[in-house]
Parts: C-alpha cells; sequence; structure tokens
C-alpha cells in the first residue's frame, strides 16, 4: 500500500504540473499535492510507530488526506477547472486509496465483518 501510495504522489505530480499558470490553479494544486503527498508520508510514518495505537492513528491521518484529496479533485472537476476526462482516473485512484486505507483502520481495529 505505501508503494500505490507513492506512486499516486508521483502522479499527483504529473497532474498538477500540466496545469496552467494562473493564479487559481496554483492554489489549488498546492493544496491538492500537500494533500496527496500526506497520503504516503503517513502509511510511513505509521510503520515506525511505537503501538498499536499510533500506528492506527498515522493510517486514520492517511485516511483524512484521501478524503481532502478527493475533494480537491472533485473541485477541479466541478468547477470545470480540469476537464471530467482528465480528472476521473485520478479520482479514482484516490477513492479505491481512500477504501483501502479505511477497510485497513476497520481491520485493525476489529469492527470489520466479513
Amino acid at each position: 500500500m505505501r508503494y500505490r501510495a507513492y506512486d499516486f504522489s508521483l502522479l499527483i505530480i504529473a497532474f498538477v504540473s500540466q496545469f496552467p499558470d494562473k493564479k487559481i490553479y496554483w492554489i489549488i494544486a498546492d493544496q491538492l499535492l500537500r494533500s496527496s503527498t500526506s497520503i504516503g508520508a503517513n502509511l510511513v510514518e505509521a510503520k515506525s510507530s511505537s503501538s498499536k495505537r499510533e500506528f492506527i492513528k498515522y493510517f486514520e491521518i492517511a485516511l483524512k488526506s484521501a478524503n481532502e484529496t478527493k475533494y480537491w479533485l472533485c473541485l477541479l472537476r466541478d468547477s470545470q477547472l480540469v476537464s471530467k476526462e482528465l480528472v476521473q482516473p485520478v479520482l479514482s485512484e484516490a477513492i479505491q486509496l481512500a477504501n483501502i486505507i479505511g477497510s485497513s483502520i476497520l481491520t485493525m481495529k476489529g469492527k470489520k465483518q466479513f
């Protein structure tokens, strides 16, 4: 999952590098870069946790970052700053990452039902 999050960060970097050089894009690109790269960073931090509780907390932060990333991508799509066709594959990956992280959290907390 850490590798997938890392690849997602690279995908976002390539995605925002295509934005026009306008202030509105700078602001959203900055927020999108921060939230999306935070996903992988928190998953990496989780690995060096000193307790299960701390490990889960890093996953929860990663999930919050994934949800924020989805917000920025939807905002780009719905404001029509970026075409739906360009946003959709990136948004789809963000949704999948969020679902995987969320499922992992439920499993770690013993709340996932099979």
